[in-house]
């Protein structure tokens, strides 16, 4: 596999699909990606957009969230909109791109934890629920996939992440019932490794703290996508076993949301240090590393999230010209 370098977590700020594109193409050469644009509302958030390609369960908005529909209505067809709108636009200025694309979808888990069932609780007190979910989720990023390689015949990969911000509540027990009044059972850790399996080498993302690094592993994800200033220093055994088993790591460096952004020397800076203290070869660090923002993009203003992405390629290309000290602007 080629080097990824940088690529970003998935949301912009805005309504202009186009140009968001025309951003991340640009900025982004090696692992441009399909960006989401929630601002544009209903069907465009990351639950209603990922809702919108489950195979044979539609889905509403209630005033309470989304729920399970009987059959499809206007909520799941205005997600369907916001996709073919997007996929048609990634057409029109994607269409010479060649190289590998980064899609994301929301994870069966964190929708689980979100979705409500037609008459009650959310998805995830039901197990037969969730896996029902989990096998239509699956089919639906399965026929994504491929309506993006046949739209885009030059795209060489997809690097497929799973967005799963509410996998550590899950497992630890903490995800509200539908009431708010008490709290959903935690999930058995296998079931979790079980059905990230019918997913292909998904990289998962999580910007919570207590990433299940370990859990991960299991599961044979391909990428692990984490917000860096959330890392602690007992996080960092399952980190270097991730790493050891091959597990790419895709590291937010850059904040989410404006602010003065530093040179390129010092956003690579947690990333050479992380690896210096895992102890790995320098000249490994650029091979494994894929540098990112801390989350989506969607509450910065549209010129500062393309300043964000410009300086995750900058600070990738000190990781790759001079791994060891990872100091000086390039």
């Amino acid at each position: 596999m080629s080097m990824l370098e940088a690529t970003g977590v998935g949301s912009h700020p805005g309504t202009d699909h186009l140009e968001a594109l025309r951003v991340v193409l640009g900025e982004l050469p090696r692992l441009p990606y399909l960006p989401e644009l929630p601002a544009r509302g209903v069907g465009a958030d990351m639950i209603g957009r990922t809702a919108g390609l489950l195979v044979d369960l539609p889905v509403e908005v209630q005033p309470s969230g989304w729920r399970l529909a009987d059959r499809p209505g206007r909520d799941h067809q205005r997600a369907v909109d916001h996709l073919r709108r997007d996929l048609d636009g990634l057409e029109e200025v994607g269409h010479a791109y060649e190289g590998p694309l980064k899609l994301q979808v929301c994870g069966p888990w964190t929708l689980a934890g979100t979705i409500e069932l037609r008459h009650g609780d959310k998805m995830l007190s039901d197990a037969g629920a969730v896996r029902d979910l989990t096998e239509s989720l699956a089919q639906g990023v399965q026929d994504h996939v491929a309506e993006v390689r046949r739209r885009l015949p030059g795209v060489t990969e997809i690097v497929l992440q799973l967005d799963e911000p509410g996998l550590p509540g899950v497992l630890a027990g903490t995800v509200p019932t539908a009431s708010g009044f008490g709290r959903l059972a935690a999930v058995e850790g296998w079931r979790v490794e079980e059905s990230l399996r019918l997913f292909d080498s998904p990289v998962v993302h999580c910007c919570a703290p207590s990433v299940p690094y370990d859990l991960l592993r299991g599961a044979g994800v391909r990428g692990v996508s984490l917000d860096a200033s959330l890392l602690r220093r007992r996080d960092e055994e399952g980190i270097g076993e991730a790493v050891e088993a091959g597990v790419l790591l895709f590291l937010g460096v850059v904040p989410a949301t404006d602010t003065r952004l530093a040179d390129a020397g010092v956003v690579a800076k947690p990333a050479v240090e992380l690896w210096r203290r895992l102890g790995f070869d320098p000249d490994k660090l650029a091979g494994q590393v894929v540098l990112t923002p801390a989350c989506g993009l969607a509450g910065a203003t549209p010129a500062y999230a393309r300043a964000a992405l410009a300086a995750c390629r900058k600070a990738a290309q000190v990781l790759r010209d001079d791994p060891a000290s990872g100091q000086q602007s390039r």
